[in-house]
């Protein structure tokens, strides 16, 4: 009786392991299809589908414009925190959250020549687009690091990669935040 009380205790404990260990393998399975269809998709687009190609400053974390200032663009799908919006970490304490969604994008850029493609104007006169710097869809990483949202809104393009951020407590998602058509309606 005890032998089997210590038999079933064994093979439980066994169980638990191999789920834990099979569910953090979905996980990572999950993250690299993902970047894969991102990576594949960069690749299948052609130079010659792209609307603009050129140098861009960030505004902040989904605006570009054009460096001679003529054109602005804002990344389709997303949605960033506003350069002076404040979050809490994990420990409950406010950062510059906004100032750091601007810097990713920055280092995403990383004063490379991007190329876009335009989906839309917006009633600000911004151009709506999907950018790459180099093979790195920018749109899809700024969420899936966790530095924007998915905007619902306008398109469900990059929810897969807010539940990978959201999943992995990355960026924003390591705490609180109001979310960003939020703090900009109240602010």
């Amino acid at each position: 009786n005890r032998m089997m009380k210590k038999h079933i205790l064994n093979k439980i404990a066994y169980t638990k392991i191999n789920l834990e260990k099979i569910s953090k393998l979905l996980i990572l399975a999950l993250t690299v299809y993902i970047q894969f269809i991102s990576i594949s998709f960069a690749q299948s687009v052609g130079s010659d589908n792209f609307n603009f190609v050129g140098k861009v400053y960030v505004s902040d974390g989904d605006t570009i414009k054009s460096k001679n200032n003529k054109i602005k663009i804002r990344l389709h799908g997303i949605d960033a925190p506003e350069a002076k919006q404040t979050c809490k970490n994990h420990d409950n304490v406010k950062y510059s959250c906004g100032y750091r969604s601007t810097v990713f994008l920055k280092s995403l850029i990383n004063k490379n020549q991007i190329k876009c493609t335009i989906k839309d104007k917006d009633r600000y006169g911004r151009l709506i687009a999907v950018c790459f710097s180099g093979k790195i869809n920018i749109n899809a990483t700024m969420v899936r690091e966790g530095w924007a949202i998915a905007y619902r809104y306008y398109s469900k393009d990059y929810v897969n990669e807010e539940e990978i951020a959201k999943a992995k407590k990355k960026g924003i998602w390591q705490g609180s935040f109001v979310e960003p058509y939020i703090w900009r309606k109240n602010n």
